[in-house]
């Protein structure tokens, strides 16, 4: 006989999941940090950028790594440079479509 409150547990877990459909649509993203004979990757989902921005902050206050404030910096650079070509993309797309339409 299974334990009832391992059902309910589970249960409550699948419910609080965002649908899959959802999921499917969200793009995974990374970024990588090459760093002497370290490698630090962020892997994050398009919409979390800010908490992949509170990691960095994390990790650099981390004294056990040698990731500093200027790795952050140089990371935060290379996403606020990813979301800008995604937004020319979509830009360019909409005019693209707004052409067709007219």
């Amino acid at each position: 006989m299974a334990d009832k409150s391992f059902i309910t547990f589970s249960a409550a877990m699948i419910l609080s999941y965002p649908p899959i459909e959802e999921k499917m649509k969200r793009t995974k993203q990374q970024l990588v940090l090459n760093k002497g004979a370290e490698k630090f990757i962020f892997r994050y989902e398009s919409g979390q950028e800010d908490k992949l921005l509170d990691a960095l902050i994390e990790q650099a206050k981390d004294k056990r790594t040698d990731f500093d404030w200027f790795d952050a910096a140089v990371l935060s650079f290379k996403l606020t440079q990813s979301l800008i070509g995604q937004a020319n993309e979509l830009l360019h797309e909409n005019a693209d479509t707004q052409m067709y339409m007219n």
